[in-house]
């Protein structure tokens, strides 16, 4: 299954709705579709894995790199994740500390 991204700007945070499995042969997609991001000055990114099916250490690997990039700006990457699957991965990693995990786009752009 192949990986899609599709960015939209929500309020001043810019969220990138990740589609399909993030492992280690598409997860350097998403990593360069937030590289670009914080490039172009984007500091505030939502990463919204509500149609995310597969997600292994590769993919949170680009999450935490993603989270380092934009806090070296002050920014923040937060996630959007209900998917009880999901959310098992981010606590049994411990990355549900480190990530401010959201149940909507719109409230994870509210902060």
């Amino acid at each position: 299954m192949d990986l899609t991204l599709a960015t939209r700007e929500l309020d001043s945070a810019t969220v990138v709705a990740v589609g399909g499995e993030i492992d280690v042969y598409t997860a350097p997609k998403l990593r360069d579709k937030i590289t670009e991001l914080v490039a172009r000055g984007h500091y505030d990114i939502v990463v919204d894995l509500e149609a995310v099916e597969f997600l292994d250490s590769t993919g949170l690997g680009v999450l935490v790199g993603g989270l380092k990039k934009v806090r070296q700006h002050n920014g923040m990457l937060r996630l959007v994740c209900t998917q009880e699957r999901l959310l098992k991965i981010f606590r049994i990693t411990g990355l549900a500390k480190v990530f401010d995990i959201h149940a909507s786009a719109e409230g994870a752009a509210a902060g």
